[in-house]
């Protein structure tokens, strides 16, 4: 069945960098508009990125525009967050998801599939 896994999180310091891993399984990753999320304690969650299945600009949330840079690697089926210049706001748990759509949809529940997400720590 087609499976999401996250990897990379942790801890890092206040201006650190770190990168986030997405590798999914069961399913060619060209055929999905991809996500990720994030979701931080008493928060609701919010949109990170999403990259569209076909061709178009990557899309940010305001909160990390210019920070950080979401990418994929079709040959290896994985999705990619780099992060860099990180705050204490942007520890979360991230998840990343598929939606069977060739843009980004407005709606969350729009994104089918979903990891399990990685832990993101940003502290001093």
């Amino acid at each position: 069945q087609l499976q999401l896994v996250e990897s990379g999180g942790g801890l890092v310091q206040p201006g650190g960098s770190l990168t986030l891993s997405c590798a999914v399984s069961g399913t060619a990753l060209d055929r999905y508009t991809t996500g990720w999320f994030r979701r931080a304690p008493g928060k609701e969650r919010e949109r990170v990125a999403c990259i569209p299945s076909v061709s178009g600009d990557t899309n940010y949330s305001d909160s990390v525009k210019g920070r950080f840079s979401m990418s994929r690697d079709v040959a290896r089926n994985t999705v990619y967050l780099q992060m860099d210049d990180l705050k204490p706001e942007d520890t979360a748990v991230y998840y990343c998801a598929l939606a069977p759509r060739p843009t980004c949809p407005t709606w969350q529940n729009a994104f089918g599939s979903w990891g399990r997400g990685t832990q993101v720590t940003v502290s001093s």
